[in-house]
């Protein structure tokens, strides 16, 4: 796979959709997990998501057990929670892992792309990647980074 949007991926209602549908759009992937110490930044993203989205950005929801035992739901209860504790309107995909013998291959190309100063494996939930409109892998952002800090970056790529 050279290109992110050669990937398709299932969502919380089991539809799989082409990434190719999000060309031309600014894309913010996070793993997240409905029981982490980072949990409330969904509120930002969600923030993020209700300022921007009307100029392009689409932020993609991929939640993950991996850490910590933090996401242990069903993708439905998953999605219930987001929607009712944080008004979560984005896209949520269903449940993946993000390292090891099982990750999705999108998160390997992800790393590739963006191993940084963090290297290649994903620490924690909420670890963020950011996507230009070309679909090239721009930045990569730690769990500790909130959503806003984004922004800025978010705004130079709009």
């Amino acid at each position: 796979m050279s290109s992110i949007y050669d990937f398709t991926m299932k969502d919380v209602d089991g539809n799989m959709i082409p990434l190719s549908n999000y060309k031309g759009k600014v894309l913010l992937i996070v793993n997240t997990a409905t029981g982490c110490g980072f949990t409330p930044q969904y509120e930002g993203l969600q923030d993020l998501y209700d300022k921007y989205q009307e100029q392009g950005l689409e932020i993609l929801d991929f939640p993950c057990n991996q850490f910590g035992g933090q996401a242990p739901g069903s993708d439905e209860e998953i999605v219930d929670f987001c929607q009712s504790r944080y008004g979560v309107t984005f896209k949520q995909f269903s449940k993946i892992e993000v390292n090891g013998e099982n990750e999705a291959p999108l998160y390997t190309f992800l790393k590739k792309q963006q191993g940084g100063m963090l290297g290649s494996n994903i620490k924690w939930n909420f670890t963020k990647f950011l996507v230009d409109k070309n679909g090239k892998v721009i930045d990569r952002f730690a769990p500790v980074d909130k959503p806003e800090k984004l922004e800025s970056k978010i705004k130079e790529l709009l």
